[in-house]
């Protein structure tokens, strides 16, 4: 993808809509009369003044105690620099984005017009009432140390410069684990750090409070190894002097055991890293391309562990493990500060997470079978949902112990079900089934090629490298739709069926043998085959493509239809059915069948139940199945209920290990109170229901759309369920983010369906 089409992209999602990424959202009910009093005048004067009469009571009658500030003044935005405030802002949205998708916290994000460390000290300090942490964020050195030192003296609320302790924190539970793996013992390693900037200075100290030793800690800048005898030399970095005879970043390298980058692209060289110690860690953080090539070092020394910044690559040091988790534990037991004990408490959370057995979710994610503690797994994923409790519940204990707690938790136990209620799951699922597509993209053909929307999403999951695209249709209307927008689609396969007797009559020949008795003959098959439906079903069916996306352009039966009679339905499965993953606040819920059977009968009800189970499994959840109606266990009578009833019936005898339970009405299954108090029988009691089959397509089809346009979830499909192989019908008129999740979804199909194949290929050996 070029610069100018990836700039054009950033700007884009930042501009479309409503601008920035965050916004604030009411949370409690506004719609009448008494609720505008309640919730102003009069009625807000009661919680005032419990508020003036007890200050802490501010965290019991407003959002102070889950709101975090994340403020800068721009001076050292990313790799851009002094770009100031304003330039810093689209930066510090995105910090906020990334607490309340990690950890339920919601940020204001504050960009300060100052450069002048008292008048930023004052006007922070003076915003102490309003928030319950501030998280200070790409403030350049070294003004960020005294800034950062000052606050944390002068304000009772938890205070952090991440861009100092975010990156120490993560590197050090790495090199932990690292030293752990390696046999090295962390007070006798030698260390090299390249760069002299707040990360690497805080990354020193939090290794020297771990047991490094300061004098085996080497410091490098631009001019070299910081010496004691250097002239003029900041008092910063004069903490990591060496007295040692070294002067350059080669000198330093040799036989030391550890280097950790925070510096520039590729400043470290084959010959620097061959003169390392047996056994050395290298963890080389710049970005977007580290000190050293991560293929160049593990090819050149085989003892390696190998650490980067990079997501493409094993043992990623990404913030995103620690900053979330840290301020949920601080906010939850309102804490004072963020001191040393916390942040080691984090280090040593995040270290011993990655010597656990890893959860199935986070396996699939990355498409591996056993991701095990090694020399390619030091830190966990980013995509682990047990950080949220391991690491906030740790944290808390620390400021708890460290007596900079104003709340003291004793119910440990209920504390990490209302952290884990907290991820909700929608946003970790889609982000968890796009990793697992990146590891091993597939072939997606598109039918429908000569539309934007379509060569949109292509050039995203082609430069996402979530698909390798195969284009479907007139090739020179393709290309001016590609010219004029600007696309980057170079090398990408363009196909028109028009052009290609050969395939077409290849193709025709096997839809003829499949369909003759069906009464299709050899010339209709040919004509078929001209539609492109039917043959980009037919390169799937044929091995020339992994999976189809169509259906943008054509109504849901034109579209299905050839799939079905190219590809036809898995062994054993009698029809085809339809499922939407309902991206809502509580979390995904499945709908199905939403696209496909019109009225079921009792038995069709039974197997679409069953398609529908058998795939929400494949996303690793568990599916609780409601059967839907507008009766509650016969409380009404008429077809619809008498069918589901039976349905449920025949699916707690045959098949009694699945949870499943109806017919009940809509609210019901998602309130399992209202279903505990009111039927305590039923086999949902326990939890709400996250998959809801509905009796018929009506149903489903209105209350999916409904869901969707009123109830703001993000609907994800219709995913087509029980095909040989995979085809994906988007919604007429999807959008080109809603085409990207299909074409996801379609990969991560494929995946599964090869593991399977495979699986019975070794079966039979």
């Amino acid at each position: 993808m070029s610069k100018t089409n990836r700039k054009q992209d950033a700007l884009d999602y930042h501009s479309q809509g409503r601008p920035g990424k965050i916004e604030v959202v009411p949370t409690k009910p506004y719609s009448s009369q008494r609720d505008l009093t309640l919730a102003y005048s009069p009625g807000v004067a009661e919680p005032c003044l419990k508020i003036a009469e007890n200050k802490e009571d501010v965290y019991k009658y407003t959002s102070k105690g889950n709101l975090v500030a994340v403020i800068s003044n721009g001076t050292a935005v990313l790799g851009l620099g002094d770009i100031g405030p304003e330039g810093g802002k689209p930066v510090m949205e995105g910090k906020g984005l990334l607490f309340k998708i990690f950890a339920d916290i919601d940020v204001f994000d504050l960009e300060l017009d100052t450069k002048n460390v008292d008048e930023f000290v004052r006007i922070v300090k003076a915003l102490e009432p309003t928030f319950g942490g501030v998280n200070l964020e790409d403030i350049k050195a070294p003004e960020c140390f005294e800034i950062e030192r000052r606050l944390k003296e002068e304000m009772n609320i938890p205070v952090m410069h991440d861009d100092q302790h975010g990156t120490a924190i993560i590197s050090a539970a790495a090199l932990l684990n690292a030293c752990e793996l390696q046999k090295k013992k962390i007070d006798k390693v030698k260390i090299v750090v390249n760069g002299a900037g707040a990360a690497a200075i805080s990354c020193s100290r939090l290794y020297v409070s771990l047991g490094a030793k300061k004098e085996n800690i080497v410091m490098c800048d631009r001019s070299g190894v910081i010496r004691a005898d250097r002239e003029n030399l900041d008092p910063i970095k004069a903490e990591f002097v060496t007295k040692r005879d070294l002067h350059t970043l080669a000198d330093a390298m040799k036989d030391s055991d550890v280097f950790i980058g925070l510096s520039s692209a590729d400043c470290v060289s084959v010959e620097m890293l061959n003169s390392m110690a047996k056994n050395p860690i290298v963890m080389a953080m710049a970005n977007p391309n580290p000190e050293i090539a991560y293929e160049i070092a593990i090819k050149s020394r085989k003892d390696i562990i190998m650490a980067t910044g990079r997501s493409d690559y094993p043992n990623q040091v990404n913030n995103v493990l620690g900053f979330p988790y840290i301020f949920r534990g601080a906010l939850d037991v309102r804490a004072t500060a963020i001191n040393e004990e916390m942040k080691i408490a984090a280090v040593r959370a995040i270290a011993e997470l990655a010597k656990k057995s890893v959860p199935e979710a986070v396996n699939m994610a990355y498409n591996v079978k056993n991701l095990k503690f090694g020399k390619e797994y030091i830190i966990p994923k980013p995509t682990d949902f047990r950080l949220m409790t391991n690491v906030s519940i740790a944290v808390a204990k620390a400021a708890i112990e460290s007596g900079v707690a104003r709340k003291v938790i004793t119910d440990w136990d209920a504390y990490a079900e209302e952290l884990k209620a907290r991820l909700g799951g929608d946003d970790a699922l889609m982000r968890a089934v796009t990793t697992k597509a990146k590891t091993d993209p597939k072939r997606v053909v598109f039918a429908e090629a000569d539309n934007y929307k379509i060569l949109k999403a292509a050039q995203i999951v082609k430069d996402d490298n979530i698909a390798i695209p195969i284009l479907l249709g007139n090739k020179e209307r393709i290309q001016s739709i590609i010219d004029e927008n600007a696309l980057e689609l170079e090398g990408v396969q363009i196909i028109d069926p028009l052009q290609e007797a050969e395939r077409i009559k290849k193709y025709a020949q096997a839809l003829y043998e499949k369909r003759q008795r069906r009464g299709v003959t050899l010339i209709e098959a040919t004509k078929f085959m001209r539609d492109r439906n039917y043959f980009g079903a037919s390169m799937v069916e044929f091995g020339e493509a992994d999976a189809m996306i169509s259906g943008l352009t054509k109504n849901y039966a034109s579209t299905i239809k050839p799939a079905l009679h190219v590809i036809g339905t898995e062994p054993g499965v009698n029809r085809v059915a339809g499922m939407y993953m309902m991206m809502t606040q509580k979390g995904p819920v499945f709908f199905g069948d939403t696209t496909v059977n019109v009225d079921p009968t009792v038995e069709e009800l039974v197997d679409i139940t069953l398609l529908i189970e058998k795939s929400v499994r494949k996303f690793n959840v568990h599916p609780r199945i409601a059967m839907l109606s507008y009766s509650n266990f016969g409380s009404n009578q008429g077809d619809i209920p008498e069918k589901t009833r039976k349905a449920v019936k025949i699916l707690h005898e045959k098949y009694p290990e699945i949870i499943v339970d109806g017919e009940m009405q809509g609210n019901f299954a998602i309130n399992n109170t209202m279903l505990k108090d009111n039927f305590p029988f039923s086999r949902l009691a326990d939890a709400p229901a996250n998959t809801l089959v509905f009796p018929n397509l009506e149903s489903g089809n209105i209350a999916y759309k409904l869901l969707q346009e009123l109830g703001g979830a993000e609907a994800v499909g219709p995913i087509l369920l029980g095909m040989k192989k995979p085809v994906h019908i988007v919604q007429l008129g999807s959008s080109v983010r809603e085409i990207v999740n299909m074409v996801t979804i379609a990969v991560v199909d494929s995946q599964s369906k090869s593991e399977i194949d495979n699986q019975k290929k070794k079966s039979k050996r």
